[in-house]
């Protein structure tokens, strides 16, 4: 079936998948467990689960969304250790990749809808079911759709990927749209190609993860900006259906984006660009970590899952003259399967489901589905916090005090950038390559941040940080020495 054909994944068919290079991952699973051990919820062979959309109920329960359409409701999934027993709530939707609780109801996006989910009666069993919205177009099951959580209005968020991933046949493919709780939907932009996953910051703007391929060199996290244009011209076929856009100048293929920013205003840049196989290749879901520190030292930063290298990421965002950048960094490697979602529960665990497509795209994980937990030991690992642009450098604040001695030399830092051809070609190479010297490394009194000055800061580039020289105060390495940051814009102050 088409259906089988995962969309987030945003590769080219492969054959013989057993000789697919996914490339070298960081290594470093053993010294991660010590801090964020795995731990399996199990599946009873008897529970047919693909899982895709994650929910956690007010009662503590996990809700897990499938590729069938059944949402199962589970109890003992975040104890320790995981006791689950499994609840069928409801069936009969279509590829469950989002799910979130309001109000006493479920709200499921699948393919062609929103749909609320009640259980009327009380009996554990969803009875009611109505189409919340449908005000986009479905004819194919590669036209995949991807939902946020309700934002404070109660407006729910829908990226709604092209059809066969590369052309809009249908109405508002590549555009994200709102859902409000009356189910009227109103279109916010346009020019996603196959999104993945929708989620907001810390600061409440609505951000989408895209996969690498035709005018998107690399995976890549963007705000969804009302009235922006987000890459792919694909859908610019929908704008005389809309009550006040206007479908922007069309982007020069073979340039970069930066340089078409200027003659492209709506043109919304990617807040943070991941590396290809460095830091990801095929993005799914991602949460923003909201339990206030339960989880570790990354409170308020997005927690995303990758499907084809089975590995948990991390990425930070600030607005810069008005525009959303920021960076990524290595989290967790060795998941089990293809990560298709992850959900924070409020004791601070993170929850991860996902499945493979065996046949379709290459995934590290060779489980055929699976359930698990990320869980906090306790420990706070040596890493780098995250990293804010300055107007002639970076800051970089890490979770523990670093060596003054040695985050004071310069030579100790190493940095590169790069960018990508914005095309509509399948992807991007590393191109315009430079080394800027850091100039100037100034450790704060604490030891918890480096105030790094550049010769030079590269618009357009992700700055590529290699920290493998940088000790802690008891001389111990960071637990992973490389961060990557998406230059948008240069504070002036």
């Amino acid at each position: 079936m088409r259906r089988l054909c995962l969309a987030l994944a945003a590769l080219a068919p492969v054959t013989g998948l057993p000789a697919e290079d996914l490339g070298a991952m960081w290594g470093t699973a053993a010294a991660e467990a010590k801090y964020y051990p795995l731990v399996d919820i199990p599946i009873p062979s008897t529970v047919p689960m693909r899982p895709g959309g994650l929910e956690v109920l007010p009662d503590g329960r996990l809700a897990v969304g499938t590729r069938r359409g059944d949402i199962y409701f589970v109890t003992g999934a975040l104890a320790t250790p995981p006791k689950p027993e499994f609840h069928l709530f409801a069936s009969g939707q279509d590829e469950i990749f989002s799910l979130a609780w309001r109000e006493g109801a479920m709200l499921a996006t699948s393919f062609g809808e929103v749909t609320r989910i009640r259980d009327v009666d009380g009996d554990g069993v969803a009875d009611r079911y109505e189409t919340l919205s449908n005000n986009w177009g479905y004819a194919e099951g590669h036209e995949f759709a991807f939902a946020s959580k309700p934002d404070p209005e109660g407006n729910v968020w829908v990226a709604l990927g092209l059809s066969g991933s590369y052309e809009s046949h249908n109405l508002f493919r590549g555009w994200a749209v709102k859902v409000t709780p009356e189910g009227r939907m109103i279109p916010v932009c346009s020019g996603l190609r196959s999104p993945g996953g929708v989620a907001a910051n810390a600061q409440g703007a609505m951000f989408v993860i895209e996969s690498q391929g035709p005018w998107n060199g690399s995976c890549s996290l963007k705000h969804l900006k009302p009235g922006g244009f987000l890459g792919h011209p694909a859908s610019y076929n929908w704008y005389p259906y809309t009550a006040d856009l206007k479908a922007p100048n069309k982007p020069n293929s073979q340039s970069r984006l930066h340089v078409e920013r200027a003659r492209v205003p709506e043109l919304v840049p990617p807040a943070v660009r991941f590396p290809y196989i460095k830091m990801g290749r095929s993005i799914s879901g991602f949460r923003l970590d909201d339990t206030g520190g339960k989880f570790g030292p990354f409170a308020g930063q997005f927690f995303l899952g990758d499907y084809t290298l089975s590995i948990i990421l991390r990425a930070t965002t600030e607005q810069v003259n008005g525009v959303w950048q920021g960076a990524c960094y290595p989290f967790r490697e060795g998941l089990a399967t293809g990560l298709m979602n992850v959900q924070f529960a409020p004791q601070g665990q993170l929850v991860i489901g996902g499945f493979t497509t065996n046949t379709q795209w290459p995934v590290r994980g060779t489980a055929p589905f699976a359930l698990q937990r990320i869980d906090w030991s306790g420990l706070t690992p040596f890493e780098v916090k995250e990293i804010n642009i300055r107007p002639d450098g970076f800051l970089v604040t890490f979770t523990l005090p670093v060596d003054p001695a040695v985050a004071a030399d310069p030579a100790n830092y190493a940095v590169s950038t790069y960018t990508h051809v914005y095309q509509a070609g399948y992807g991007s190479p590393e191109v315009d390559q430079t080394e800027p010297r850091v100039l100037k490394a100034e450790p704060s009194a604490d030891g918890l941040s480096v105030r790094l000055t550049l010769a030079k800061i590269e618009v357009g580039h992700v700055h590529d940080f290699d920290f493998a020289k940088v000790r802690g105060r008891d001389g111990a390495p960071l637990l992973h020495t490389k961060a990557y940051y998406t230059v948008n814009e240069i504070p002036a102050k």
